[in-house]
C-alpha cells in the first residue's frame, strides 16, 4: 500500500539504481494495489515527507488485485499484499521469487546479484555457489569437475 513506511524506501532504492539494471538489460516495474490517483499523489509528495518524488520506473496500479493474486502475494483477508519481487528472464521464465512480510524491505544489491548470477549461468553453463558475486569462482556441474571448486575453497 502506498504511503506506508517501507514501500517508498524500496521504490526509491530501485528507481535510483535503474541504470545498474539497464546495464544488465533488465526492466524494473513497481506495482501496488492503490489507484493511479493515489500513485500520482505519492509521486507529488517530496521524499523528505515520505513520498516518492520523481521516480525513474513505472508504477502500475493493481486496483483489481488481478496481478497480485496471479503472483500469489495478495492477502485476501487483509485486502493488501506482501512485498513480492519476481525475476523473469528474457524468455518469460520466472527465475526467482522473493516474498517479504510487511515490516522488511527488499534488497537492491541482492536483486542485482541474482540477475547477474542467472545471466552468468545461462551464458556459461556453470552454477553459482552461495554468496557468489561477479568474478568469483563458479562450479562446473558434473561429478568430477565440481571438485576443482570444492578443493579450492575448502583447503
Amino acid at each position: 500500500l502506498c504511503s506506508t513506511f517501507v514501500c517508498p524506501t524500496e521504490i526509491i532504492a530501485f528507481s535510483d539504481r535503474l541504470k545498474e539494471f539497464q546495464a544488465l538489460n533488465t526492466e524494473v516495474v513497481a506495482c501496488s494495489v492503490d489507484s493511479p490517483f493515489t500513485h500520482l499523489a505519492w509521486m507529488n509528495t517530496p521524499r523528505k515527507l515520505g513520498g516518492l518524488g520523481p521516480i525513474n520506473i513505472p508504477l502500475l496500479s493493481d486496483l483489481s488485485h488481478k496481478i497480485s493474486k496471479d503472483y500469489g502475494v495478495f492477502l485476501e483477508d487483509l485486502g493488501h499484499t506482501l512485498r513480492g519481487l519476481f525475476i523473469v528472464d528474457g524468455k518469460g521464465v520466472l527465475r526467482q521469487i522473493t516474498m517479504n512480510d510487511l515490516p522488511v524491505g527488499r534488497s537492491v544489491d541482492e536483486t542485482l546479484r541474482l540477475i547477474q548470477a542467472f545471466q552468468y549461468t545461462d551464458k556459461h553453463g556453470e552454477v553459482c555457489p552461495a554468496n557468489w558475486k561477479p568474478g568469483a569462482d563458479t562450479i562446473i556441474p558434473n561429478p568430477e569437475d565440481k571438485l576443482k571448486y570444492f578443493s579450492k575453497v575448502n583447503k
